[in-house]
């Protein structure tokens, strides 16, 4: 297992697409917009605000997560972001989510950032890496924030 970040491993961008779609979006993705969607990725890979990090065992892609300026409309004004934490099912229940939250929040560290923000439907899963709430949105998400350095 090894944690990369995409802009080294641009390959698997494609997948993480894909998948990103799958699970967060809604209706089919087009030939068309998954080559937009690359680009875009592309095109913040040199944000320091926008990192894209992978984990690969044996040239297998595992899951991944990110930092976004934004999340949203909701809290606009919040920034960064962590975003997209994602293990594909046939890895699920083995800590690889550990192994990705702990990376993020090194490479947040490492950007300059004391903390990441982030929402979710979830209840009980990200205060098991530190998550402190703050609210409820408008939307039914609930709204955390998680402090770097408890990647040390």
């Amino acid at each position: 297992m090894k944690i990369y970040n995409i802009k080294d491993k641009l390959e698997y961008l494609e997948e993480i697409v894909i998948l990103t779609k799958k699970e967060w979006g809604k209706g089919e993705i087009t030939k068309l917009k998954l080559q937009e969607k690359v680009g875009q990725i592309k095109n913040n890979l040199s944000r320091r605000n926008y990192c894209k990090l992978i984990l690969v065992d044996d040239k297998k892609l595992v899951g991944f997560i990110s930092i976004f300026p934004t999340d949203g409309e909701e809290k606009s004004d919040l920034t960064p972001w962590y975003a997209t934490m994602y293990v594909k099912k046939e890895y699920r229940g083995k800590g690889y989510s550990k192994i990705l939250n702990d990376a993020i929040l090194k490479e947040a560290q490492r950007r300059g950032f004391n903390k990441l923000y982030l929402k979710t439907t979830l209840s009980n899963y990200y205060e098991k890496f530190g998550a402190k709430y703050i609210e409820t949105l408008n939307n039914g998400e609930k709204l955390y924030y998680i402090e770097t350095s408890l990647s040390n």
